[in-house]
């Protein structure tokens, strides 16, 4: 009985997957002579942008096929799939994070949408006039003050350096940071509304906040100090780095190092364990997302041990885009971007500090922390991995799903029915 159970599961999932696969090539087809009729740009002129193209659906498989009331493999279960594949070809839920957040109206900045081209003269003679505000008079005396932040926090950085280790030296190491982070925050036009300070991370906790771009470091650290976790760069990007780690913790790691995952943990609880010192700041996503949601932390930050203290971090993008695409600008060009625009406007939330509970693992604590921020910040939770970014879906992924299919034909028992006459073992 067992040996034809297994040949009936293994037959059930090998059509499944042949179905997968002829589903792959249409929803291909589809795609193209969507492409080719220009619906798709009909679809996203008509529709709002902040409500999405499409209306989804987000009823689990399970519940939706066994809502249908059946008891086994039906060819029309495809429909399903096909439905799912065809929402992804219009607007998949993950690419678009790695994007600029579209606007509902134009803030007089780049164009939000491709979609939008001449509107008015009057509104064409504003926008002139903002740019000329904006690249004459703003970027100049923004440029100036960004000049004088980084100097002062090398040279600051590096005199306090010099002094031996005491309370005095990592007194005038956190005037430092304070007062050149807010030279830089000024340099950005930053108006920043900090919620609960009550909550802020204290020493030998760990500080994690969802990432939307690099300035998120400068957005905390003009509220208060912490130790940085990061690579190793080059360029002025090192300069500042080496400069600082002279006067603060800060724990920077070789490119090499990163790759160890167990060395860069002994570390940071090395770090942790000294109640002395600053806490840890980490971005877990691993990647900047553009601030509509919260996608997958990665566990090595929670398998630390000590005390998160979760942020929320939600920018408001009428007055500037704030949002790093690091696959189509480098980083002065995104600075420039950043500079030029009207303001950097964005409240951040401290919450209350939350510890693993007995029994959780480290992802499952990694996933209540995403889902605290997410619900504080207003953002999507999603589950999916941010290396989505530059890297392509996984097939374990997609088996993942075709095993979830298989498993609930066999406990429906759509798959255990044994031809008449036969007898079990």
């Amino acid at each position: 009985m067992q040996p034809l159970i297994a040949d009936h599961i293994t037959l059930r999932t090998l059509q499944l997957s042949q179905t997968w696969c002829s589903l792959e090539g249409f929803c291909c087809l589809i795609y193209t002579k969507i492409k080719i009729l220009g619906l798709s740009v009909l679809i996203k002129k008509t529709c709002a942008p902040k409500e999405g193209i499409i209306e989804r659906d987000e009823t689990p498989m399970e519940k939706e096929i066994a809502g249908l009331h059946r008891m086994e493999f039906q060819f029309s279960d495809i429909f399903y799939f096909c439905r799912k594949g065809f929402e992804a070809i219009v607007e998949d839920e993950v690419t678009q994070r790695f994007s600029s957040e579209e606007l509902v109206s134009w803030n007089l900045l780049t164009r939000t949408n491709v979609n939008f081209h001449y509107i008015s003269l009057r509104l064409t003679v504003v926008w002139v006039i903002g740019v000329i505000v904006r690249y004459c008079f703003l970027l100049p005396l923004r440029f100036t003050l960004a000049a004088i932040g980084i100097t002062s926090m090398i040279v600051g950085t590096t005199l306090v350096g010099q002094l031996p280790n005491s309370s005095v030296k990592n007194y005038l190491s956190e005037v430092v940071h304070l007062t050149c982070s807010r030279i830089l925050v000024r340099a950005l036009s930053g108006t920043i509304h900090y919620h609960n300070r009550e909550n802020k991370p204290q020493k030998g906790g760990i500080c994690v906040a969802n990432h939307t771009s690099p300035i998120d470091a400068i957005i905390l650290t003009n509220d208060g100090c912490y130790a940085m976790v990061g690579q190793v760069h080059g360029g002025l990007m090192g300069v500042i780095q080496r400069a600082t780690v002279k006067a603060c913790p800060h724990v920077w790691f070789e490119r090499s190092e990163i790759k160890d995952r167990h060395l860069v943990t002994k570390r940071l609880r090395e770090h942790v364990a000294d109640k002395s010192k600053l806490p840890i700041l980490i971005f877990p996503e691993g990647t900047c997302i553009n601030n509509t949601s919260v996608m997958m932390f990665k566990k090595g930050s929670f398998e630390i041990g000590g005390t998160i203290y979760p942020v929320a971090i939600k920018y408001d993008p009428q007055f500037g885009d704030a949002f790093w695409n690091s696959s189509k600008y480098n980083i002065v060009s995104y600075l420039l971007r950043i500079m030029t625009s009207w303001a950097i406007v964005c409240n951040v939330w401290y919450m209350p500090p939350m510890v693993r509970k007995e029994g959780e693992d480290a992802v499952q604590f990694a996933n209540r922390v995403r889902s605290a921020i997410a619900h504080q910040g207003g953002l999507t939770e999603l589950p999916w991995d941010g290396g989505l970014k530059r890297a392509k879906v996984k097939d374990s992924f997609k088996e993942e799903q075709q095993k979830n299919y298989s498993k609930m034909l066999v406990r429906n028992g759509s798959v255990g029915c044994l031809p008449t006459g036969t007898e079990s073992d």
